[in-house]
């Protein structure tokens, strides 16, 4: 039982050190890719697999080799990445708390508005660096390649993703038959060509953002179980720690070493006894 939570600690580590191999070769074939869409992930999924790396390279020395300074440093990358985690869940939570989206009567699918986004979200998205880089990824997915063939029957009865109800058509109150009405502003920005349509308007800046917050929702479940599996872990690292400097104090010149200098004294021993078995005789 002495040992058991630097056993359990490098098993832990040596899985994550496997699970990081992966991650670090799908972030490097993601950065060979010419894809705009693919260039987005590939940042994050290199970082977060190095990290994991060198988290868990330090923990597996740290445990198996009872290397106290390398679980020293484990313990406190964890401690970092626990806190960073736990702030990126709440500002996850903080900014996606707003959208969702209007029903339309008469639709199946939903119109989303840029104004019922966060601030935060609202400023990211009107970054035309930014949002030229979302474009093309729109275009190169060709999302709506099909939406746009579609009859009104089609438009009717069919449930559309928040960018092809956004970005492929114009917002459904656009009155086209008359110039005279006041408009919603997307309205004047539609247009038939394919590679123009409504990817400039505000709509579709607010589909983006749907489909950011639905997926950051889902990021932030991940990331609560991941906090209470990273916790666990940190936990039983802060055993493992006070194992290895308990035996740094018991054997100061390392398990190791003495298990070398034991038998030296046991001849020794062995000898002193036969001698006096000698003199007695």
């Amino acid at each position: 039982m002495y040992r058991f939570s630097n056993t359990v600690i490098g098993f832990l580590n040596l899985f994550t050190l496997l699970a990081s191999i992966p991650i670090i070769g799908a972030g490097l074939w993601m950065a060979r890719s010419s894809t705009t869409c693919e260039s987005f992930l590939q940042t994050p999924l290199l970082v977060i697999g190095f990290v994991i790396l060198i988290i868990s390279l330090a923990g597996f020395i740290g445990a198996c080799f009872h290397v106290a300074w390398a679980l020293w440093v484990y313990l406190l990358v964890m401690l970092l990445l626990i806190g960073a985690l736990m702030g990126l869940t709440v500002f996850g939570f903080v900014v996606t708390s707003q959208g969702g989206g209007q029903i339309v009567e008469g639709r199946t699918y939903k119109e989303y508005h840029l104004n019922d986004y966060s601030s935060w979200l609202r400023k990211r998205v009107k970054d035309p660096h930014y949002w030229m880089a979302i474009r093309n990824c729109i275009l190169g997915s060709k999302t709506c390649a099909t939406i746009v063939t579609w009859t009104p029957f089609e438009y009717l009865t069919r449930d559309l993703t928040p960018i092809q109800s956004g970005c492929c058509k114009p917002p459904t109150s656009c009155n086209y038959a008359s110039t005279m009405l006041a408009q919603d502003p997307d309205c004047y920005v539609w247009n038939n060509a394919p590679t123009m349509l409504c990817y400039e308007c505000d709509s579709c800046k607010a589909g983006v953002l749907e489909d950011v917050r639905r997926d950051w929702h889902k990021l932030s479940v991940l990331n609560i179980v991941m906090l209470v599996l990273l916790i666990g872990i940190y936990s039983i690292g802060c055993c493992a720690f006070q194992n290895t400097k308990r035996a740094e104090t018991d054997y100061p010149y390392g398990p190791n070493r003495m298990s070398k200098i034991r038998p030296r004294w046991d001849f020794y021993w062995w000898r002193w006894l036969n001698d006096r078995r000698h003199q007695i005789y």
